[in-house]
């Protein structure tokens, strides 16, 4: 990772067997593992206390679930990336981890390099869920659903900033490429919101992921 200091992590999960492999994996990719928590709620309190630039956590542990740790941190005001871990592929977890504030969401059984991938773009504010997600159909619609996508119904502009936004850029980068204000963007996006009836930007992921419009890795 290119960075002038080493990207901080905590590692939360109750096998230790499991915290030393992402620890040897994160030590061999040039980030510093400030602790390693066996339970959710010494994961809260490490995580609270040190600020780490990331956390990767189990999502079912002793104490509080991953999940539970990620709602009471943003409530908190925490700005540590969040990574969640799990052998689930329900669709209503996933949703679940992302509207409680993941910032990824991988599996357990992926390769090392998808947490490698997860940690790069969620640094810059991306929110990324695992390609083997998608893989195995959890984000496929029928294709009488396809057939109606509203996506027919956005503007040239308003298709044009969906496809940023989907793709990693923020407001003030959109405006800047299309020579209009921030401001301008946001009404943009709200009314593209309002035409494929997502009512938040964990939504808008999700809507992209469903019909392949993006990567697998997309900006909150």
């Amino acid at each position: 990772m290119q960075q002038s200091q080493p990207a901080t992590v905590i590692l939360a999960d109750d096998h230790a067997i499991v915290r030393e492999g992402f620890a040897a994996l994160c030590a061999a990719n040039g980030m510093r593992v400030m602790e390693e928590c066996p339970n959710g709620i010494s994961a809260l309190e490490a995580i609270s206390n040190l600020k780490p630039d990331f956390a990767i956590l189990d999502l079912h542990m002793p104490g509080l679930t991953g999940i539970e740790v990620v709602r009471r941190l943003r409530a908190g005001g925490s700005a540590t990336k969040l990574i969640i871990l799990s052998i689930s592929r329900e669709e209503p977890t996933v949703m679940e981890a992302l509207r409680a504030g993941a910032d990824a969401y991988l599996l357990k059984d992926g390769p090392s390099r998808h947490l490698l991938d997860a940690i790069n773009f969620v640094r810059d504010g991306g929110v990324y869920v695992s390609p083997l997600l998608r893989g195995a159909g959890l984000f496929t619609k029928s294709d009488k659903s396809r057939t109606e996508d509203p996506v027919g119904c956005l503007s040239p502009r308003e298709m044009e900033v969906f496809s940023y936004l989907v793709n990693g850029l923020r407001a003030k980068d959109i405006a800047d490429l299309l020579a209009i204000s921030p401001k301008t963007v946001d009404t943009y996006r709200a009314s593209l919101m309002r035409k494929l009836n997502v009512h938040d930007l964990v939504g808008l992921v999700k809507f992209a992921i469903e019909r392949n419009l993006t990567s697998t890795s997309v900006q909150r």
